[in-house]
């Protein structure tokens, strides 16, 4: 990285706006690709991968291989965020784009358990592996280079256009099988028409690559690269060995509060955004018996207004702060737990409709304010690594988990209580979180929190010693 002469200011508005353009395509594109293996798992996948005589048993086994995807995210995160933290966050983003789209196509051409047998799981799930290390990077990164692009005013506002590539994603998958659902028949479905959605993923991907190349890099990290690599030159010139610590490491020395922080964060979040979308289509076809149709067309209205509104969300937190609307979203979710599965349970479309909806609008108040929210939680040179591994391990313990706890709860009590008490208390961990941590709003990206805190330490000592000499002297 030898380009020296770029500063951290915010972008021009068409710089920015180019930016969030190419990072919001990007993350949709990306989401498009998990959360599909995600609504394959709950529709086709427990019988074409994972045949059993029991469809709830048949669907926790392919929910078992969706939560492994979660399991690879922190190790993608990790080595991301590594590289990232070293080289840049654009040519990152590249990669995680090429290896999420090349294995979301590879599983529309896999054979099913009836061609090959077992053989056929195996494969599935080591390209779901591929997916999950491929997302673990994608997060960190995308909204990184738009939160260190944009200013400290407006940041929320811009950080959340790629938070709204997730229902944009999700949008996008349940629309094609709603599409194909709604156009061919049960078997035909079964048989072909679930690997067109895969197979759709390469196209998308090619499209996505060629907006990502254009973007420029995160010009906070380009000044951070440049300042460490001047002190490292400057140090090695008077002799002095100079020893790199690995961006990870850092992470877990200094700012290990700070990973906490944004797992709990993300807890309640995750928890309820999988229950709402994934483990809802579960819950209408298997538990109510409802056409498949109900619960897609449900999710794909819900997460339009998802979309619009995530970026309003966003931009509030620009007005009065990360944690007032996180505390909104994640006490009416606590709320809210237990009114959406009692709508759900009324079979009418509309009102599940209606159910998911609401939901999801109050998930986009913890999720809009938070790529902002974590992203000013650490400084430049271990950011990718701080949030990336925050976010991810909070994605293992929460959304890994959620569908497959979920459907566990509905086979052993067939009832839907025990899942509204367990999503109210994973909005409340997120609830508590929140009240604890401190603000972020506004924060210099460009400064460095933790060499602060060291320099104030080190002029208190300064300044304790020479009192004390004084003191002595008199």
């Amino acid at each position: 990285m030898t380009d020296t002469t770029t500063t951290a200011g915010p972008a021009k508005p068409g710089g920015i706006g180019r930016i969030v353009g190419a990072s919001l395509i990007g993350t949709t594109i990306e989401w498009y690709d998990f959360f599909l293996y995600g609504s394959a798992a709950a529709l086709v996948f427990n019988t074409l991968f994972f045949p059993t005589s029991d469809p709830l048993v048949g669907t926790l086994i392919a929910f078992v291989t969706y939560a492994i995807g979660f399991v690879a995210r922190p190790l993608g995160g990790l080595v991301f965020g590594h590289y990232g933290d070293r080289v840049g966050r654009k040519k990152l983003l590249v990669i995680s784009l090429l290896m999420m789209g090349g294995a979301t196509f590879a599983m529309g051409l896999l054979p099913t358990y009836g061609t090959i047998g077992v053989g056929a799981p195996i494969l599935l799930t080591v390209l779901r592996l591929v997916q999950g290390f491929a997302l673990g990077g994608e997060w960190g990164g995308a909204v990184l280079i738009v939160s260190e692009h944009g200013g400290d005013k407006h940041r929320g506002f811009w950080a959340s256009w790629p938070q709204a590539g997730a229902p944009g994603g999700n949008l996008l998958a349940t629309g094609v099988l709603a599409l194909l659902a709604a156009v061919q028949s049960n078997e035909a479905f079964l048989s072909w028409g679930w690997r067109i959605p895969f197979l759709l993923s390469g196209v998308l991907v090619v499209i996505g690559l060629w907006i990502r190349i254009s973007v420029s890099e995160s010009p906070v990290f380009l000044a951070a690269k440049a300042k460490a690599d001047a002190e490292a030159a400057a140090a090695r010139e008077s002799g002095v060995a100079v020893k790199e610590t690995a961006p990870v490491v850092e992470v877990f020395r200094r700012s290990w509060r700070e990973v906490l922080a944004a797992i709990g964060t993300r807890f309640g979040e995750n928890v309820s955004y999988y229950l709402l979308t994934s483990f809802l289509l579960v819950y209408v076809t298997t538990h109510l018996g409802l056409p498949r149709s109900t619960a897609l067309n449900a999710v794909l209205i819900g997460s339009a207004v998802h979309f619009v509104t995530i970026p309003l969300w966003g931009a509030l937190s620009d007005r009065i702060g990360r944690r007032p609307v996180t505390l909104i979203g994640s006490v009416g979710m606590a709320g809210w737990a237990f009114v959406f599965f009692a709508l759900l349970d009324s079979r009418s479309f509309m009102v599940i409709t209606l159910s998911v909806t609401a939901g999801l609008l109050l998930h986009g108040a913890m999720y809009g304010p938070q790529a902002a929210f974590i992203s000013e939680m650490f400084d430049t040179k271990v950011r990718y690594s701080g949030a990336s591994m925050g976010s991810q391990l909070a994605s293992i313990v929460a959304g890994a988990l959620a569908p497959i706890i979920a459907v566990q709860l509905l086979k052993d009590f067939g009832s839907s209580v025990p899942l509204s008490v367990y999503l109210c208390a994973a909005a409340l961990v997120t609830t508590v979180t929140v009240v604890v941590i401190r603000e972020t709003r506004g924060r210099d990206l460009t400064r460095d929190q933790a060499g602060a805190g060291r320099a104030a330490a080190a002029t208190t000592t300064r300044a304790e010693g020479a009192s004390v000499g004084v003191a002595d002297r008199a």
